[in-house]
């Protein structure tokens, strides 16, 4: 269900801070033209947390629109109150998604059975659920016992979106669920690793701005093999990790605008890059292939 590579795409602004919805639909023609698999929208990246009802809304009605069946879209719905996760997952079913995002809800740091409880709620909403686990942003570690309990109770999920970087845990988890639900990278620089794991594609954020070395990775991957896609993967590492010398989506959006694409306004509570990563960023990116970007 979910192959390959999916960029979790951002939201341009304009200088003002507005959505810029003529970057928004040129961004997304060149991830659909660097073949990239698939698209989610309202992600973490996208910086939904700081978008209106109204904004979201016309993200998706804009994005849906010109996506016009090219490739499939995930759409980011949870949020850490289960009245409102199914709130956005309902919003969502509109645009009828190949699944929605659900991350294990942030800050309240459910117990077991409150976390079951949410994703059955989730899960009555008849939309495939990718489950995203992130402790690094929501404070909270499943542990591989109540996943397992999880997975058993809310068959619904089809996906796990793993952005831990407890590597133990990550095989753990791929040892004891592959064929049963897939596994999607969220770790960008982890990607090769996920792969020779059996993870099914990956999520990435540095799509934004790598889209055509992703997709080169991958297909490398499945064609010729390990160790050829990490060769693939080799001259990519530094571009992928600068992308996160600042948080997400701050550095991405720097190198977008330095190839004119948007501009790199970001919303508070993120603030704009700092001049030293500035200089590291333009200076990397000036010594590495122009074919690795979109």
């Amino acid at each position: 269900m979910f192959t390959g590579g999916y960029t979790a795409f951002i939201t341009p602004f304009d200088a003002d801070g507005k959505i810029d919805f003529t970057a928004l639909t040129d961004l997304l023609d060149r991830q659909i033209e660097a073949g990239i698999n698939g698209l989610v929208l309202l992600g973490t990246t996208a910086e939904t947390a700081t978008l209106t009802g109204d904004e979201k809304k016309a993200v998706l009605d804009t994005a849906v629109r010109h996506i016009n069946g090219r490739v499939p879209f995930i759409i980011g719905a949870g949020t850490n109150a289960t009245a409102t996760t199914v709130e956005q997952i309902r919003l969502a079913k509109a645009y009828r998604p190949e699944g929605v995002l659900v991350v294990t809800p942030y800050y309240n740091k459910p117990n077991p059975a409150g976390l079951i409880g949410h994703f059955q709620a989730a899960g009555a909403e008849g939309v495939p659920l990718v489950l995203y686990h992130i402790p690094g942003r929501t404070g909270l570690k499943v542990p591989a016992a109540v996943m397992d309990e999880l997975l058993a109770a809310v068959p619904q999920i089809k996906a796990v979106k793993e952005s831990d970087y407890d590597w133990a845990g990550v095989t753990d988890f791929a040892v004891r669920h592959t064929g049963r639900v897939q596994q999607l990278c969220g770790n960008d620089d982890l990607f090769i690793h996920f792969l020779a794991m059996g993870a099914s594609g990956i999520i990435s954020a540095a799509a934004n701005v790598l889209a055509p070395a992703f997709v080169h990775i991958y297909k490398t991957f499945q064609t010729q093999g390990a160790l050829a896609a990490w060769e693939a993967f080799r001259p990519v590492y530094p571009l992928i990790k600068a992308c996160y010398w600042e948080t997400n989506p701050v550095c991405i959006k720097y190198l977008l605008a330095q190839r004119g694409l948007c501009r790199e306004t970001v919303r508070l509570p993120l603030g704009p890059v700092r001049a030293e990563t500035a200089q590291r960023l333009t200076a990397l990116a000036a010594q590495a292939k122009a074919d690795l970007f979109i």
